[in-house]
């Protein structure tokens, strides 16, 4: 552990980027587990760009490890109850005036929640180009998006569970910046680590377990590795586990 104390905030990032998101899965709870190959379930979040989800180019893309930040989006006529604050906070904190999509953080990933069931995208060609330029390292939404090809041309890495052809102002509002957020049943924090492998899936790590994930990572590979060769030569998968997982 003292290695990894003396590590600097992007060398920890550079040190995860050996491994998968299907690595990470194992040590990390909650998770955003989001499929790769999949495009149905209430837990699927699925590569749009800059490939789609069955693209030979997912395996060449390159992993995006960095951290959230988030936007929380609201139905349309939504306003807050004096008595139950059902979004988590009692009113918006986007300054009157502002995008949302301006105030995008330079070198994070951007998580976007959207309110479940809703049939309009919160994302689109003009909102992911600006990101870009404004240095968004990539864009998770739980929910829907629009504009695919030039999504695809954009290069800014996109996961998404759905999309549309629908605008946003259809059905939802922009609401908060930077708050809690929940991707499924997983509460994503800003600042907590998004890991997209885009073959894979996308996993957030709580900032507070990210030392512990780093120490535990080579550890878990090693093991499967040897579990791997050993299963290759002919031990049965019980007696492999068994001899290399034990205490992990």
């Amino acid at each position: 552990m003292e290695a990894i104390d003396s590590m600097d905030f992007e060398d920890k990032l550079l040190a995860m980027d050996e491994y998968s998101a299907c690595d990470v899965r194992r040590q990390v709870s909650p998770v955003v587990e989001c499929e790769a190959e999949d495009d149905f379930g209430a837990s699927d979040i699925s590569p749009r760009a800059p490939y789609g989800v069955l693209s030979i180019g997912l395996v060449q893309q390159d992993k995006v490890i960095a951290p959230a930040s988030t936007v929380l989006f609201v139905p349309k006529d939504y306003e807050p109850s004096e008595e139950v604050f059902e979004f988590g906070i009692p009113q918006s904190n986007i300054p009157p005036g502002s995008h949302w999509v301006d105030l995008t953080e330079k070198g994070t990933v951007v998580v976007v929640s959207q309110p479940e069931g809703q049939k309009c995208a919160v994302l689109g060609e003009i909102m992911a180009a600006r990101m870009r330029v404004l240095g968004a390292e990539g864009v998770v939404v739980d929910g829907r998006v629009r504009d695919l090809e030039q999504l695809r041309s954009n290069s800014l890495p996109v996961w998404s569970r759905g999309k549309s052809t629908v605008g946003v102002a259809a059905e939802a509002k922009p609401y908060g910046i930077n708050v809690a957020v929940k991707v499924g049943d997983v509460v994503v924090e800003p600042g907590d680590i998004i890991f997209g492998d885009p073959p894979n899936g996308v996993v957030s790590i709580p900032s507070k377990s990210l030392d512990e994930v780093l120490v535990l990572l080579p550890k878990l590979a090693a093991a499967d590795y040897r579990i791997k060769e050993d299963v290759k030569n002919g031990c049965s998968v019980v007696e492999a586990f068994e001899q290399h997982r034990q205490g992990l």
